[in-house]
């Protein structure tokens, strides 16, 4: 685990998000707790929690990118479910489980990518002895040149057939390298993807027995193959990701991937606050507290059963969000509330923040249109009246209808720019300026109508 210091975590996201000083903050301290807690003696490491937090705060703040970039700071596995999408087990929807199995599969995943590109020369040289196997029959004699080859392939080929087999290999593999046999076309056997499939229906899904039932089938059907006439250069990127699969070992990236996930897995809770319930006694809020309730074991710490194997979330971290409009976080179950000891509260953006957004991150709205109208040879500035004129903007809708935070920036920009972003490919290459007043004339009629904005903005 990366040893960054809450001061440096805090630095790293202040590069992508806007104020939000208190909940960098308690981030930065949770993930600094988990590597020190890889540091204290063995025994009492177990005994160590982690410090799960909520976030509190309107939409459109920075709750999910603090989480995503905390994740890709540490290298962490990450996942991000919505709470209300889940129901009580016995209703219809997904049980609790399947987060921590989705955050397992994306981790292996995401291993066997590495490994896979660890492994891509060997793979490559796999590849291009079993291509040369295509090329050159039993015979030792290339196979019949194609109309596709040019003339000079065509005689190198003659040339070389007439040699010993050794060397008749070894001027194959110089051309294939050279790419003289790129227009060449080769029979493969390549996997048909489009074989049975076995589904299973239920109210609460299979997962829930710890049986993969497409696994287990798999056997019954065999392996489809079919041969497809394709081209040197495609058929070289299929043997070696064949290739490449072959070398990884699998059961190594899934012991390693179990024990990043148990070790600093992130699951990140959005909108926990629906499944808050206000203490009824009948109606939704029964179906709420009772995910509340499977929610309880798997952030207290228990074991889920996955096809891979099982999964212990003793020290995964959860970072819950939600916006509390209607309930507070008091509404939650007292054993629930007890596994989120930290709360930060969010701060709602205004124009000051929003003109910071547009401007400042790394991944700055402004830049970003910026760079795409670039693609078209259109050179695209704004003025900092502009800029200061669609933050005033998106904080009076903001304010006036539903407040969505900083998605406003992007409803306004694509709005602002829907005219250039439609005629660029037709544009000559010049300078395009965007002012204040250009900015309050194409979105005057939409702001002044609060309908019109409420729907369109």
């Amino acid at each position: 685990m990366n040893p960054l210091k809450p001061s440096e975590v805090v630095e790293e996201l202040d590069k992508y998000i806007i104020g939000q000083d208190n909940a960098k903050r308690s981030v930065a301290i949770a993930l600094r707790n988990r590597w020190r807690r890889q540091q204290v003696p063995e025994e009492l490491r177990d005994e160590i929690a982690p410090k799960n937090i909520i976030l509190i705060g309107p939409t459109g703040v920075g709750k999910t990118e603090i989480a995503r970039r905390l994740s890709r700071l540490t290298d962490s596995p990450f996942s991000k479910v919505e709470a209300s999408k889940f129901t009580e087990v016995g209703y219809v929807g997904r049980d609790v489980e399947s987060m921590v199995r989705d955050l397992l599969e994306l981790t292996i995943n995401t291993l066997k990518s590495r490994e896979q590109e660890a492994v891509k020369d060997k793979a490559w040289q796999a590849a291009e002895e079993r291509m040369l196997d295509l090329l050159l029959p039993k015979s030792g004699k290339p196979v019949n040149p194609r109309t596709e080859d040019t003339k000079e392939v065509q005689f190198e080929l003659v040339t070389s057939a007439n040699e010993e087999s050794s060397s008749t290999r070894e001027k194959l593999r110089d051309m294939l390298r050279r790419g003289k046999l790129n227009n060449r076309f080769v029979d493969l056997d390549v996997a048909d993807r489009s074989g049975p499939m076995v589904e299973i229906f239920s109210n609460v899904g299979m997962e829930e027995m710890g049986i993969n039932f497409k696994d287990m089938l798999g056997g019954v059907f065999p392996k489809a193959t079919k041969r497809r006439k394709v081209k040197v250069p495609e058929a070289m990127e299929i043997l070696a990701q064949e290739e490449a699969h072959g070398l990884v070992d699998m059961d190594k990236v899934v012991k390693q991937a179990i024990k990043k996930v148990e070790q600093a897995g992130i699951i990140f809770l959005d909108e926990i606050d629906k499944i808050a319930g206000r203490n009824s006694a009948q109606g939704p809020d029964v179906s709420r507290e009772g995910v509340q309730r499977d929610l309880l074991p798997i952030v207290e710490g228990s074991t889920v059963t996955t096809k891979y194997g099982p999964v212990k979330t003793d020290h995964i971290l959860f970072v819950a969000s939600g916006a509390f409009h209607t309930v507070k976080p008091s509404d939650l179950i007292p054993e629930l509330q007890g596994r989120f000891p930290i709360r930060v509260e969010l701060d709602a953006l205004g124009k000051k923040e929003f003109v910071r957004i547009l401007t400042e991150p790394k991944n700055a709205l402004l830049l970003q249109y910026i760079a795409l109208l670039k693609t078209e040879g259109v050179d695209v500035a704004f003025e900092d009246d502009a800029v200061e004129t669609i933050a005033r903007i998106a904080e009076e809708v903001n304010n006036r209808t539903e407040n969505i935070g900083a998605r406003r920036l992007q409803t306004i920009m694509e709005r602002l720019l829907e005219d250039i972003l439609f005629e660029a490919p037709d544009l000559p290459r010049q300078r395009i300026v965007i002012s204040k007043d250009e900015v309050e004339s194409k979105l005057k009629d939409i702001k002044d109508d609060e309908d019109l904005s409420r729907y369109i903005l």
